[in-house]
């Protein structure tokens, strides 16, 4: 399934990963929050209840969305994080992969420290 995220005046088709924790994020929009920034990835504080799991991972790649559990923070991923080793995002730890924006998410890279952000079915 895919949703929709603003993010900034932006907006993106994001294809959901097949999940618990895509379809616990599914079951909470439509989300609207402000997200900050650090590095190359948004975060912001939401309410979908998504689980820690098997799929847990800290390295991203461009244009990945996830769910970071200790902060109930929604993340979108666009370049390197403070946390990178290499070119590929970091998150700080282990978050829950739920999506892909589909096509280039590269414009994430013009947006300030500080956007707004919805998220609708």
């Amino acid at each position: 399934m895919d949703i929709k995220l603003e993010i900034g005046g932006l907006t993106f088709d994001v294809e959901l990963y097949d999940g618990a924790g895509s379809k616990a994020l599914l079951a909470s929009l439509p989300e609207e929050f402000s997200m900050s920034r650090w590095g190359d990835e948004f975060y912001g504080g939401c309410s979908a209840n998504v689980e820690e799991d098997d799929t847990l991972r800290d390295i991203y790649e461009a244009g990945e969305i996830a769910f970071w559990p200790p902060g109930s923070a929604f993340c979108v991923f666009f370049g390197r994080t403070p946390a990178s080793t290499d070119s590929r995002p970091r998150m700080a730890s282990p978050g829950v992969p739920l999506g892909r924006i589909k096509g280039d998410s590269s414009g994430l890279k013009k947006l300030g420290s500080i956007v707004k952000a919805k998220l609708t079915k």
